[in-house]
Order: structure tokens, then sequence, then C-alpha cells
């Protein structure tokens, strides 16, 4: 087949002949050009990049189910001082949207079981703390371990959200056998008796006890 030619024109022919022309054709777009025409690609960005904000769960629901867990042996613990700390990448934390700095008197601040009202039933949490020891590869024995919010409820977390909570083993020298009975919960307590006194925010106490639930009331001054 005959192929068609077109002539090039007078400015086309002098631009060519400059060493800092671009060779593109008239109307074609570059590949490696960023005025392309397409949208450039946003820079990487999330919870973790923007000043290590907390994701924001469901909050409180009338029926719970059952939340798929992190793939089998994918979550690690780490220690501090003995101490077992989840995973940041699988449980990462999640706060309830329905607790906020505002309304601290109407939840979790006030008389008369705020967590109780909002709690999942062990029905619920039961499977999923099953499935979340395959997640964390947890082989101790379950009655001994808490299924814990990583944010507690009595500091606004979320009930359910997956991001939230974690098979967390029981303390070192623990006696096997003694049930639940860890040193996280004293820190949740000491926390909510201080965002409740004033003395911390909410969103201070949540944080740090999402970096270090072992460093977190020295991180507030309050040890």
């Amino acid at each position: 087949m005959r192929s068609t030619r077109l002539a090039a024109s007078p400015a086309l022919l002098t631009c060519l002949l400059l060493a800092g022309c671009s060779s593109v054709p008239l109307g074609t777009s570059d590949p490696d050009s960023s005025s392309s025409g397409a949208a450039p690609a946003p820079s990487p960005s999330g919870a973790a990049g923007a000043g290590h904000s907390i994701a924001v769960g469901a909050g409180p629901q009338k029926k719970y189910t059952v939340q798929q867990q992190p793939a089998a042996g994918s979550c690690h613990y780490r220690y501090e001082k003995g101490e077992p700390l989840e995973d940041p990448k699988c449980t990462p934390g999640a706060i309830s949207p329905a607790v906020t700095q505002a309304n601290l008197k109407s939840t979790i601040c006030r008389k008369g079981g705020y967590t109780s009202g909002i709690r999942p039933s062990t029905y619920v949490t039961g499977k999923e703390k099953k499935l979340n020891a395959v997640s964390y590869g947890y082989t101790g024995n379950m009655g001994d371990a808490e299924y814990d919010h990583e944010i507690s409820l009595q500091l606004g977390g979320d009930p359910n959200d997956p991001r939230n909570l974690w098979v967390e083993p029981p303390d070192p020298g623990h006696k096997k056998g003694g049930g639940v009975n860890n040193l996280k919960d004293p820190v949740e307590t000491k926390l909510h008796t201080a965002v409740c006194a004033g003395k911390v925010t909410l969103s201070q106490a949540q944080k740090a006890i999402v970096t270090d639930w072992t460093t977190a009331l020295s991180a507030l001054g309050l040890d």
C-alpha cells in the first residue's frame, strides 16, 4: 500500500533543525512527559502519613457481625520489657465516631455503664478471637489471653473494628490457667480517669495507647 506523506510546514522544519526542539510529532503525547494530559499520580498518603491520625470505625451497632481477620501468621507480636504489644500493621487501632472531645460527659465519662451497652456479644468476639489467634500465631491457653481493644472502649475505641482488636497474650510470669489479668488494663483506666478529669485530651490518650501502652502514662506525664 502506498503511504501518504504530509508536507512539513516551514516552521516545523526550522524547529527540527534546532538542538533543543522535541522530536515528538505535533498532535501526539510524549509518554515520558509530565504534560501528557493525564492527572499526576497522587503522592502516597493515608492515616499513617497524615500525622499518624487514627482510623475511624463504624461505631456502635445494634447488631454486630463476625469480622474478617488478617491472614494466618501475618501478624507478629512485639515486646517491650517483656510485655506483649500488638502488630501495628494488623492492629493500628480504630476509634468510634460516637465519642468525641465535645460529648465526653454523655459517653465515656458518664456514670451508668457506657461500655457495657456497646460491647459486642461473646458469640461474635469468641469467633473473632479464635480467628485472630491464627492471625497472630498465638498457640497459648486461650483462657489466659484477652481479646483486647487496642484503644479501649472507655477511651473511645471502636467496639468491633478488626483494626482495633487483637489477641493479647498474658504478661510474663502469668500463671497458666489463671485467667485474663494483664497490666494494660490499669493503664487504660488511668488514662480514662485523666481524660474525664481534663488532664489530657481524648486524642492524646488515644494516640499514646496506640503508640505503646507501656509508655502511655509516662509520655503524658501521668505516671
